[in-house]
Order: C-alpha cells, then structure tokens, then sequence
C-alpha cells in the first residue's frame, strides 16, 4: 500500500458521539466500545475531554490501560489546563496524542473568543509547544475552518506546523460546506502544507453532507477522517465512519489505491455495541447497518437478487459483519458451543463473565423459542456490567387496572436486605418507576422512554431504554433493560440507570463549551 494514499481513521464516537442529547455514557461502557473500535481497526480513538470532568479524566486514564493497538487520544482547548490534564489522562497509553483546537472564523473569533486574530495564533502555538512536552503526535484543529477565511488558515496552520503540530484538522464545524467547496478548500491548503503535516477532515451533518463532505476531502489530499459510529455526534450528528470506510471500499474504482486499515467484519458488531449502550438505534433506512439495509420487499428486487446478488445488492451484507445465517443454539446447547459463538461475535470476556452470560443465556432459551445474534449481542452489551449493583431487581407484580388505578409490587434488594412497596401512578410504567424511588429514596425524573422488539417474532426480547435524571442533578444519566416481559424490562432499565447515577456520585460538573469540533 501507498502510504501517500492511507487514510487514517480517526473515531471520536466517545467524544462527540457522547454529545448526542441522551448518549451520556459511564466509564464501563466507554472501555467496552474502545475495545471494539481497537478490534475494528480505528487507527486514532478519541477517548473523551479530559478536563470536562473527573469521569472524562478517569475514563481516558483507564482506556489507555487496555488499548495497546489504536492510539488514544484527548481532547483540549487550546488552554493550559485543559492540555496538561489531556497529557496526565495519556499518561499511560502505549500510543498518545493530545488534540487541540481553538476557533478561526471571523464570526467566532468576534463573538466567542473575543480576541484578534494575532491573539489566536499566539494562543495556538502555546497550546502545541505545551501539547508537545507530553507527546510527539498533536493534533491542532482550526474550529469553523468551514467558514474561516483562507489566508488566515494558511497563516495559522505555518505557525502550529512550526510549533510542533503533525496533523492538521479542518473542520466543518457547523455542517455548513457543500461536498465540491470542501474539496476545493482541502486541496488549496494541502498544496501549501505539503509533506509537513496530515490533513485531517472533521466534517458535521447538519445539511446531511458530511460523509460527501469527508469522502470529496480525501480525493483532494484529506488523509485522516474523523468519523463516529452510526454518525453519532452534536446536532444532526458526524461522518458515519461505516459509510465512510465502505464507500470507499465499493467505490475502489474512484478511491484507487486508497485504504483505510478497517477490518469491515467489525462494522455491523461495532455498530450494535454503541446502539445497546446509548439506547440510540440508527434509523432503519439507515445506509450500510441500518434494518433496512440489506432487506428487500419488492418483489422485483426479490427476483433480482435471488436469481444474481448484485442486481440490488452493491455490496455483502457479510462484508460488515452481518450474518445471514440465524444462531442455531437453544436450551439445549452447552457451554463449549455458546463461548465459541461469543469469541464469533467479537466478545472477548472473562470465565466468570461466560459463566454469567451463559446462564442468563439459558434463562432466555427456557422462554424464547428462535435465538438470534441480535439476542446474544443484546444480551452481553446490556448485562455484563463492572458498575457497582446497588439495588438489585427481586421481584415485580403488576395489578390488573383494566378497572382500576394502575399499581405496582416491587422486591428490590438493597445491602442485602429485600425491600418491598406497591404504589400506584398514571400507568403502570409510571407506578413502577415511583414505587422504585420510594423504596430507594432517590427521586427520579424521566426525560426519555423508549422500548424496541430486539429481534423478530411474537417472544422477542424487549429493549427497554430510560433517561433519567435523579435528584435534580443536572446530568442525566441512561439505564437498560432487557427481557420478554416488558414490563419487567422497564423495571430493570430504571433500576439500571439508578445505579449508574449511584456510580458516579459525587456528580460531575460539566465545563462549558465542550463542544470543541
């Protein structure tokens, strides 16, 4: 491969995807989907904004602690705090970047900053030289670059080059660029930085153009994209970098001796790892992993496909991941067959981890007649926790309120000791959920509630997906929940979320303006 045409995939699913209203999430979960970037090959994993907050911080220490591969990189404004906590947080990672940025166009360097242009560079250049005590690989971003005036660019990007800077980022901040202006732009300022630095594209969807956007850079001198998974991110969210790594794959004909390093049998797991723990599911038309994506209905397509693939289909489903054969375990299956088909889905947990799935595996069987991938995949991703169980779910029983007031029965185990109340509400949900704060002592407020068939069929594993937020805290945080009994899954979502917030005490307080790129 020509390294002049490698382009480096650069995931910030646990940054900006994080900014996603609703996608908060905790330290665990953040180390599982890092893990499964560094299986998917991501080159360049942006593990969060260290100075955000003590969890940020601690979330990134602990990544660079079990990702030895990819390289593993914080966010920082282009202040001193916030770049000496980005290299403390690296500290320990085997292959580290600091990633600093500060905005460039006129209508934020007036109305944000507050500050000249001269200002901004000499700020900038400051940021790289400190950024550069703690690592060799700075990454310097020019916020709005979209809207930024290019003999400014130009001007700034020198100073950082000759500060210490080796790739250079162009942001699309605010999703503002047209695929053939964000070409033109990357091949101008590519042809004045030449072979000094990596240009690097971070481009937003707010008019639906930033994978169009990210692709026209890279055939313009781009060789970095950043991308999250399922386009996760701030407003209408990222470059999907599924869409990204496999247009350029089925295009090889106009990407020619381009390649990304991505192994595309990781995409569809990757994928369904940040759908079960942001409770965010990509739409169903969603391109390359969404339901829809490899479905047919017509009859037309049907017939095409079943007499040659490629009639309707311009790439394998099996090129993502996407099995196309049902799991073929039940009841009956032992434990041998059942970790062989988890080592398949890319799950790599330990004995007593196996032990636990295995056994809420066999639960599911008892009661579901078909097992699918997705079951599994849902079943590992929603359950298989390090977070301490504070309350655990004993027991739920509902009350027939076809004539009456919607009640609840809880059994919740707290410091080992059962604890039962009923209560009523507005609904069921509603007298479950106030029943669980009584009994815990802790008020919730629902922001969101969603609940999904995880598979297909009429015993389907029910989804349950809350937003909560406890205490009038600030933060809200998610819970999951899972079971055939939706009811039930509701239930443990709740509690889910409960404890997550019980984890995380005392509470963050977020810094403003973490939006960054």
């Amino acid at each position: 491969m020509n390294d002049k045409k490698r382009v480096y995939i650069f995931d910030t699913t646990l940054r900006d995807g994080e900014q996603s209203p609703g996608a908060s999430m905790n330290t665990e979960e953040k180390i599982k989907i890092a893990a499964q970037l560094q299986r998917l090959g991501v080159d360049i994993i942006e593990a969060g904004f260290a100075a955000a907050s003590p969890g940020d911080f601690d979330a990134i220490r602990r990544i660079c602690e079990v990702v030895d591969k990819s390289t593993v990189c914080s966010l920082a404004r282009a202040i001193d705090r916030d770049i000496i906590q980005a290299g403390e947080s690296l500290a320990e990672a085997k292959h580290k970047r600091i990633h600093t940025f500060i905005a460039t166009s006129p209508i934020h360097m007036e109305h944000k900053l507050k500050m000249s242009p001269d200002e901004v560079i000499r700020r900038a250049v400051a940021a790289v030289k400190l950024a550069k005590s703690f690592t060799d690989d700075v990454e310097f971003s020019c916020e709005d670059a979209g809207r930024s005036e290019m003999p400014f660019l130009k001007e700034i990007l020198d100073a950082v080059i000759e500060a210490g800077a080796t790739t250079l980022n162009i942001p699309d901040t605010v999703g503002y660029r047209l695929p053939q202006e964000m070409g033109e732009m990357i091949r101008e300022l590519h042809a004045h930085v030449g072979e000094r630095a990596i240009i690097s594209v971070h481009c937003h969807n707010d008019l639906g153009l930033a994978v169009a956007n990210s692709l026209f850079s890279v055939l313009n001198g781009a060789r970095q994209v950043e991308c999250t998974i399922n386009g996760l991110g701030e407003r209408a969210g990222n470059a999907a970098l599924e869409e990204v790594v496999m247009a350029m794959k089925t295009r090889s004909d106009v990407f020619k001796g381009y390649d990304t390093g991505i192994n595309t049998k990781e995409i569809y797991p990757s994928s369904r790892l940040v759908a079960a723990i942001t409770g965010i599911e990509p739409q169903p038309n969603k391109a390359i992993v969404g339901k829809n994506a490899f479905a047919h209905e017509s009859g037309i397509h049907q017939d095409g496909v079943l007499k040659c693939q490629e009639t309707y289909e311009i790439m394998r489903a099996e090129d993502i991941g996407l099995e196309t054969n049902r799991l073929v375990l039940g009841k009956h299956s032992g434990r041998h067959a059942f970790k062989e088909r988890l080592e398949e889905l890319g799950f790599d947990l330990s004995p007593e981890d196996i032990e636990k799935a295995f056994e809420r595996f066999k639960v599911l069987a008892d009661k579901k007649k078909e097992i699918f991938d997705d079951d599994i995949r849902m079943l590992i991703a929603n359950e298989i926790t390090n977070i301490p169980q504070a309350y655990e779910l004993v027991g739920l029983q509902i009350a027939d309120c076809s004539s009456g007031v919607p009640s609840a029965a809880v059994t919740i185990r707290h410091d080992g000791e059962e604890i039962t109340d009923a209560g009523t509400g507005d609904g069921t949900i509603d007298a479950i959920f106030k029943t669980i704060d009584r009994i815990s002592g802790h008020q919730g407020l629902l922001k969101d509630y969603r609940v999904e068939a995880v598979s297909q069929g009429k015993d389907a594993l029910a989804k349950v997906v809350v937003n909560v937020k406890f205490d009038n805290n600030a933060n809200a945080v998610i819970g999951h929940g899972l079971s055939i009994d939706t009811m039930l899954a509701s239930a443990k979502a709740y509690i889910g979320a409960l404890n997550s917030y019980l984890s995380m005490l005392p509470s963050n307080c977020q810094i403003d303006d973490c939006e960054g790129v």
